[in-house]
């Protein structure tokens, strides 16, 4: 059965809608980024700490994972950690403040991150890499 919620039509040709689960503590930039992967016709689920982001990792069919790196309870290496566990195929994406350790970024590619973005950064960059990765 097609849940209308998980679908969109066009004509008479359904597709599901890829999910993306957005964890960041940063309200304004979820904000953003949401709108901007909306518009492109992703859904986007927004968590703002590392436990909510696990919670979402374990409890939703997920597309692609953007995790930022410094989030509360767990932090954006953890949140990987436990993604390649629990679904080592997901593409991640990592956002990260310029001033953040050199060595976190080099860890994430060390465990499979799909991309890395630095802040501050354009939503429309973030949307061409997604859709890049999701292709």
């Amino acid at each position: 059965m097609i849940c209308a919620r998980d679908t969109i039509f066009i004509g008479t040709i359904g597709y599901a809608m890829k999910k993306i689960l957005l964890i960041e503590d940063d309200m304004l930039i979820s904000s953003l980024v949401e709108f901007r992967l909306n518009k492109e016709g992703y859904e986007t689920i927004l968590v703002k700490d590392g436990n909510e982001g696990i919670h979402a990792i374990n409890t939703q069919k997920l597309d692609l994972i953007i995790t930022d790196v410094m989030i509360p309870f767990k932090n954006g290496i953890e949140i990987i950690h436990h993604a390649r566990k629990e679904r080592p195929q997901t593409p991640i994406i990592v956002l990260s403040s310029l001033g953040e350790e050199e060595a976190v970024v080099l860890e994430a590619f060390h465990l499979g991150v799909s991309d890395f973005i630095p802040k501050p950064f354009n939503p429309n960059e973030l949307a061409i890499r997604v859709k890049r990765i999701l292709q």
